[in-house]
């Protein structure tokens, strides 16, 4: 792919509308010093220096699209607590429209807080119940889309395994998105047990993507054979940390893609990226193979950075003359 190229893409996806439909959550990062081990217990004391807080799951997902679009839109679920409140207005702040998240007082909204020092993770502390929707939830959830999927040019199932997503809501939503030409990807997670029949892509990890094939698959190629044979998608995009990605399309050879990181300092929110990027890419004109490319190289920008980044365009056209 050439740089001019690149550029066509991404001056074409500065229109597409793009919806993302999954588990919302918001990140809390807590930023010290360390300096001395606690006289209680073995643990490192950390001075609090700075704290901070991001869209998360779902959310970031949109928040990685909202830095080249702008029209990027969220559909889940929140409670009616302080963390739902402060994750809307934050998606609100960035230009992500919120107008299909039901919001419940009698849910707790998913807050993950991740302590840091000297730019390292020290631990991760979650706040979460399951996202449940009611009958009542999933339908409110299928009537707004059935009067939105028409304008959109691509929609995400971003799962966290949180609740949100249920196979009725889904097959739902995927009959509305081929009916209106849509492209729906998804970044899958097996504890949900959602089957992904007839989507144009599928983009688990390295460890989702054996979890799926089970035992009996010895390599990633068996892995993404298997996993075209069950789902069918347009493509499979297989993300693998340090050995980068590898695209499956049926009746293909699969095609490798080397990692573009540099350096690793945290992977937090990596897939969110590489699914945005390759979802936007597929919707502004990319093909698969393009599309992969482009994914690959704004995850190894964000994995170079502290805490759930984001990428952009000057950043990915910097990385690719690189």
């Amino acid at each position: 792919m050439t740089v001019e190229r690149l550029k066509e893409i991404l001056d074409a996806a500065g229109s597409r509308r793009i919806l993302v439909a999954g588990d919302l959550m918001l990140d809390e990062f807590v930023s010290g010093n360390v300096s001395r081990i606690s006289p209680e217990a073995p643990v490192p004391v950390v001075e609090v220096t700075a704290e901070s807080h991001y869209p998360g799951g779902a959310a970031n997902v949109a928040r990685n699209l909202r830095e080249f679009t702008k029209f990027a839109s969220v559909m889940g679920m929140v409670g009616g607590d302080a963390p739902g409140r402060q994750l809307c207005g934050l998606l609100d702040a960035a230009g992500i429209d919120t107008t299909l998240v039901q919001r419940d007082e009698a849910l707790r909204t998913t807050v993950k807080t991740r302590i840091v020092a000297r730019h390292q993770q020290i631990v991760r502390v979650d706040r979460e119940s399951q996202q449940r929707p009611s009958d009542e939830h999933i339908q409110h959830a299928l009537a707004r889309m059935r009067t939105t999927v028409g304008a959109l040019d691509a929609l995400i199932f971003a799962d966290y395994g949180k609740g949100f997503l249920t196979q009725r809501f889904v097959d739902g939503v995927c009959a509305m998105a081929r009916e209106a030409g849509t492209i729906v990807t998804v970044d899958p997670k097996p504890a949900s047990a959602i089957e992904w029949h007839g989507v144009t892509a599928i983009k688990p990890n390295r460890a989702e993507a054996f979890a799926y094939a089970g035992a009996h698959a010895a390599g990633i190629q068996e892995v993404g054979q298997a996993l075209l044979a069950r789902w069918n998608p347009g493509s499979l995009l297989i993300t693998m940390g340090d050995e980068g990605m590898t695209l499956f399309r049926g009746g293909r050879e699969p095609y490798r893609i080397a990692t573009r990181a540099q350096a690793v300092f945290d992977v937090s929110g990596a897939g969110d990226t590489a699914i945005a990027l390759f979802t936007l890419s597929l919707a502004a004109g990319a093909s698969p193979e393009e599309a992969a490319e482009i994914s690959n190289y704004g995850s190894g920008i964000v994995v170079g950075k502290l805490g759930t980044a984001t990428t952009n365009a000057q950043e990915l056209m910097t990385s690719f003359h690189g």
